[in-house]
């Protein structure tokens, strides 16, 4: 159950605010934050009333930068770990 909320919850991150960048980024938040916490984070987007006027890339931004933060507040780092060669 909670698994496909947060699968239609990544859905609409992707389909709505990914500028080609961020797909790392929500799926990872999607995964390491809690279900009533990524509803927050929709609703606080809902909220903003300029939405509409802002570029994919100006949305992009701050939907991540709304993520981070939530998942600052639990010492959670959204940032991919990769290997060096």
């Amino acid at each position: 159950m909670e698994q496909t909320e947060k699968a239609k919850i990544l859905d609409i991150l992707l389909s709505g605010f990914n500028d080609g960048r961020k797909k790392t980024l929500f799926c990872a938040a999607v995964n390491l934050l809690e279900l009533q916490e990524l509803q927050t984070v929709l609703s606080e987007i809902e909220r903003q009333s300029d939405m509409e006027t802002l570029t994919l890339k100006e949305k992009s931004a701050f939907v991540a930068g709304l993520l981070q933060d939530t998942a600052a507040t639990k010492n959670i780092d959204l940032k991919l770990r990769k290997k060096k060669r």
